[in-house]
């Protein structure tokens, strides 16, 4: 019988604990013990429900393209409450001195695949619009080196597309520095079409002629719960047996005669593998006993706090979309503010309005020494300043998180696979969650799949 212990009651800490549960019950020999430091599970994902209204605190979907969170959602028996965006109104916009200028039709990310928006556009200067139209002539070739999506995004449309639409779209995403974010670890799919075609605009093109053809239909951008993410977390629960699920516990980890160690404020037990699904600043401190290297490195994966303010209406003049991104360059200490109520379907009453607020210590350093009503009184002043927003909340709600985004920086595939090296000397140990390869709700279940087949395979 394999003994494994899970630390990290998060999203990846859980789907870990049910992939185990469900090899158990297939008849594998293993033993599983999650160990929790909080009060609650499911990490960041958590829904509050207020006077019909559905509060995320941390992640309100995942994008939909990558299916390991509904491939989950369709084994827990949940996939009919799965939701999509609704695409049909989705608009965003960014601000630019001081006014809302609308990301045009056609621009996917940073790629202009439609001509007339790309003209008519007050969101690019002309001389970036020619960058535009020229790079489609762009010859294939191979970049040896990482580099930041700044640069990368710099050498195919220039500067202003960093500034207008890449660093305020990964701001929003990861609450960090395009000039600073790996290309190759963030946007994988964009590096491996240039490696392909040169051009980032013929290689869109040429994908959306396969999809027509296939007549594939375009799926929805992203993919909620009815209910909120919380659905999720709280499925996963109802699949494991309360008594292996260990709460406010603190635990440490040593290895000895082949076995690990753990001891927690209830036990002190040892185990054949341990999966810890956990940030990379905690794991940092586990391993530093066993693996100093491995400590050191797990610790200088830089991570950044966050903040999201939601401000219900009972109504509000808004434009029309999912809302907007702010840049750095526009001085202002938000990130961006997505419109709920829009994004997607009965997340308020009748009528009503939903605004949720970014903020990262990436753009306020000082980000957690702020109180809620400071939090909820900036994110108001600046809704005011951009959208001329004067209406009373009927209430409002912030939410914050320390220690919440790893900025995955240039070079960090090199280091991630120097420390995939040291971990492959250390019989048992498995990292998961957000640290190495994917933030997202999708990417910390994929990791914790792929944990749990490589601790199983081996105890068969």
């Amino acid at each position: 019988m394999k003994r494994v212990a899970v630390v990290g009651g998060g999203i990846a800490g859980l789907s870990a604990a049910y992939y185990l549960e469900k090899a158990k019950r297939n008849g594998a020999p293993v033993k599983w013990t999650l160990f929790e430091k909080s009060d609650r599970l499911g990490g960041v994902i958590r829904t509050e429900h207020r006077d019909g209204f559905v509060l995320e605190a941390g992640p309100d979907s995942f994008l939909t393209i990558k299916p390991d969170a509904s491939q989950l959602s369709q084994e827990l028996g949940i996939a009919d409450q799965l939701i999509p965006s609704n695409d049909f109104q989705r608009k965003t916009y960014i601000l630019v001195k001081g006014k809302l200028v609308q990301i045009p039709e056609g621009l996917e990310f940073m790629v202009p695949t439609r001509v007339l928006p790309m003209v008519t556009t007050r969101l690019f200067s002309f001389g970036t619009k020619l960058r535009m139209a020229a790079e489609r002539f762009a010859k294939a070739g191979t970049q040896d080196k990482d580099e930041s999506v700044a640069d990368f995004v710099r050498r195919h449309f220039g500067q202003e597309m960093v500034d207008r639409v890449a660093e305020p779209l990964l701001a929003g995403v990861y609450g960090g520095n395009a000039d600073r974010l790996s290309v190759r670890a963030v946007l994988p799919r964009f590096v491996e079409m240039e490696r392909e075609h040169g051009s980032l605009v013929r290689a869109t093109l040429q994908a959306h002629k396969t999809r027509i053809k296939s007549g594939t239909a375009r799926p929805p951008l992203f993919t909620s719960m009815k209910q909120g993410m919380q659905q999720m977390v709280d499925a996963l629960v109802a699949k494991l047996p309360a008594s292996s699920l260990l709460l406010q516990q603190t635990v440490s980890l040593l290895r000895s005669n082949d076995t690990w160690h753990l001891s927690s404020d209830a036990s002190a037990s040892g185990f054949d593998a341990v999966l810890l699904a956990v940030p990379a600043p905690a794991a940092a401190g586990l391993v530093w006993q066993t693996q100093p290297q491995l400590s050191a490195m797990l610790g200088k994966i830089q991570y950044t706090s966050s903040v999201a303010v939601l401000l219900a209406y009972d109504k509000a003049g808004l434009p029309p979309g999912f809302g907007f991104l702010v840049p750095g360059a526009e001085g202002r200490k938000m990130l961006a503010c997505t419109f709920v109520h829009k994004k997607f379907s009965d997340r308020v009453p009748d009528g009503a309005v939903l605004l949720r607020c970014f903020f990262s210590s990436s753009r306020v350093p000082d980000l957690l020494s702020f109180s809620d009503e400071a939090l909820q009184e900036l994110a108001r002043k600046e809704l005011k300043e951009i959208l001329g927003l004067n209406e009373q909340p009927r209430f409002a709600r912030t939410f914050r998180w320390d220690v919440a985004m790893p900025q995955y920086e240039v070079g960090h595939l090199e280091r991630v696979a120097q420390m995939e090296s040291m971990l492959a000397g250390l019989p048992g140990l498995h990292m998961t969650g957000n640290s190495f390869y994917g933030i997202g709700v999708p990417d910390c279940i994929k990791s914790a799949r792929q944990a749990v087949d490589r601790i199983v395979g081996s105890s068969s």
